[in-house]
């Protein structure tokens, strides 16, 4: 079978091609200030980008009592042959490292300031954080759009004027803090050999969460 990395990334296509279909992504290209071109080249860059996890440390973790349900995408990937008592927590290029970049390029050129990039990220990590939960053998799950709604609220109410860079740095980074960073003490118990923050690929938690963001705002 494919791997969980491969499908996560063929979602990503057909979900993209989808997108492009009905116009979305071109509207959500156009409140953040990108031509189409660049927003392409974004997406195109991060899809490929998923299937590239950097590890940064290892820890001890917990095994699974017993065998998890089959690998969802989500934060974790499981696989018991290759667990040994250790996860390695890495970072996803696509997932995680180029919607980060592109957050500091928002918050650099896109006009709000930034104690409203900070609340707004604040107040997307605490919703992320409340609504996420561990899942053993899987990873962090939480709703696809509580981040989304989230963000976008959050960004209309700060600053109407700049709710799309808020709801897109809101999100992105909201996800990062509260449904990752802030759950990294909850990986021990999850059995997985690798922890990935960005996810098994682009269009998960963190980079979708920032698209449909946008989208609401």
């Amino acid at each position: 079978m494919p791997g969980l990395p491969f499908l996560v990334a063929l979602f990503g296509l057909a979900f993209l091609f989808a997108l492009i279909q009905v116009g979305a992504l071109q509207l959500a290209f156009h409140k953040l200030g990108l031509a189409p071109e660049g927003g392409v080249t974004l997406l195109l860059a991060s899809l490929l980008g998923s299937l590239i996890n950097v590890p940064l440390f290892r820890i001890q973790a917990e095994q699974p009592a017993e065998p998890p349900p089959s690998p969802l995408p989500g934060l974790l990937r499981h696989d018991p042959e290759k667990f040994d008592g250790r996860t390695t927590i890495a970072v996803n290029l696509g997932g995680c490292l180029l919607p980060l970049t592109f957050s500091v390029y928002l918050i650099q050129h896109a006009g709000a300031g930034a104690l409203e990039y900070l609340l707004a990220i604040a107040l997307v990590s605490v919703v992320s954080y409340v609504a996420s939960r561990p899942v053993r053998g899987l990873g962090i799950g939480m709703p696809i759009l509580v981040a989304p709604l989230a963000a976008a609220l959050a960004a209309i109410a700060i600053s109407p004027e700049h709710s799309p860079a808020l709801a897109y740095v809101g999100g992105t980074l909201g996800v990062l803090v509260g449904a990752d960073l802030l759950r990294i003490k909850d990986v021990r118990k999850l059995g997985s050999p690798i922890a990935s923050i960005g996810g098994a690929g682009t269009f998960d938690g963190i980079f979708i969460t920032g698209i449909i963001a946008v989208l609401l705002a």
